[in-house]
């Protein structure tokens, strides 16, 4: 069976107040060879740089265990088994949720003392059928883990977090035992009601928010929160280039205007091509958002229209920084990553034909040809953001 739905994957953290570091660590892989996505959030004890230690050690060791396909005991035992003892508490402790997406969609959950993940169908809760794993050998021996397996359908949300989430606002008024699951899942399917479309980073984002608030704005502990959504993908092209033969030319404009999804055309030859060929016209802003680049132009029906190769230069070096706590500007450059973040399968279109303008000696030794910097690009989304990107060259 082959699946239908893109896998989002984001999430969101706030440190322990007063530390600069989180003791939650969260980790996720693409493994483009099996078609396989392994997600795993982690929870150190404690917290600051020793509990960070711990998470990271765990949350590799189970990302690496998981990506070999070994049992889920066996996996638990060796993370229990390999982690440094506390001297303080003579206990090596550090908790774990792994969750393993193969290729056809089939998803394995597996957890260790983290808060029950909530996995929604639509708005509703789905209960997967969890089963207890009881460790039998080794020093933790007795220790009971909880695992499920599901087949996701599209619109299906898997939401995991530690424990400074569900014990936010414990000794409050409101919530004197802490936020607890069940109305961490009231708050989430409340979410979904109102915005159907909602993505794996708002909402993520969103409750990790309500628990810092739930803490007085005072985190009392690492507050982490992942989110997983199996959605309709969202589509994004872009063209960069001529064509090579100019009788090519009907043929990109063709294509770009029966494209379902959104456009985004790089380059100014490329541009007047397109608005030639579909008989509209350009209108070009004068507006300077960005000092490094020229503005950007509109065609009717085509969402961003930019100058091409000093700004796709841009967009690879704001990519190689970029995460979820960068804001974006206003330029041309932010724009077209605003709008990869926001897509999920991109399609490149390539012109090849040389811009006699790019053989220029005295332009900058950086400035590189369009398809590297492009690929450039495409490696980044699809191992920082687990994009799906494709190329055309015409």
């Amino acid at each position: 069976m082959k699946q239908d739905f893109y896998i989002e994957v984001n999430s969101q953290q706030r440190n322990h107040e007063g530390e600069r570091i989180c003791g939650d660590v969260f980790l996720y892989r693409s493994i483009r060879e099996e078609n396989r996505i392994i997600a795993v959030l982690s929870d150190g004890m404690g917290h600051g740089v020793k509990a960070n230690i711990l998470a990271t050690l765990t949350s590799t060791m189970a990302l690496n265990f998981a990506k070999e396909h070994k049992e889920v005991d066996r996996i638990a035992e060796i993370i229990m088994n390999t982690l440094p003892v506390c001297s303080e508490r003579k206990i090596a402790y550090s908790t774990f949720t792994i969750i393993d997406i193969e290729s056809n969609g089939r998803t394995n959950i597996l957890e260790y003392d983290n808060p029950s993940a909530i996995i929604l169908r639509g708005s509703k809760e789905f209960d997967p059928s969890w089963k207890k794993v009881i460790l039998e050998k080794g020093k933790h021996a007795g220790k009971v883990l909880k695992t499920c397996t599901l087949e996701p359908e599209k619109e299906d949300r898997i939401i995991f977090f530690t424990d400074g989430v569900s014990q936010s606002g414990m000794g409050s008024d409101i919530y004197p035992f802490g936020w607890e699951r069940e109305n961490i899942l009231n708050y989430v399917s409340g979410l979904v009601s109102a915005d159907a479309s909602l993505s794996a980073n708002t909402l993520a984002a969103k409750i990790v928010t309500m628990a810092h608030k739930n803490d007085g704005y005072k985190a009392r502990d690492d507050i982490s929160c992942s989110v997983i959504y199996f959605r309709e993908p969202r589509k994004l092209l872009i063209s960069t280039g001529p064509p090579y033969e100019k009788d090519k030319d009907m043929e990109l404009a063709s294509k770009i205007k029966n494209y379902e999804g959104k456009v985004i055309i790089c380059g100014g030859t490329t541009a007047d091509i397109v608005a030639r060929e579909l008989n509209r016209k350009i209108v070009d802003e004068l507006v300077f958002e960005d000092p490094e680049l020229p503005p950007e132009s509109f065609i009717e029906e085509i969402d961003l229209v930019t100058e091409g190769i000093l700004t796709l230069q841009k967009v690879n070096e704001i990519l190689k920084t970029f995460n979820n706590s960068v804001h974006l500007g206003k330029g041309p450059a932010d724009k077209i990553v605003k709008l990869l973040m926001e897509s999920d399968e991109i399609h490149f279109i390539i012109g090849t034909r040389i811009n006699i303008a790019h053989q220029d000696p005295s332009l900058p030794v950086e400035l590189e040809i369009r398809r590297t910097v492009v690929k450039r690009i495409a490696r980044l989304l699809e191992d920082k953001w687990l994009k799906k990107t494709s190329f055309e060259y015409i």
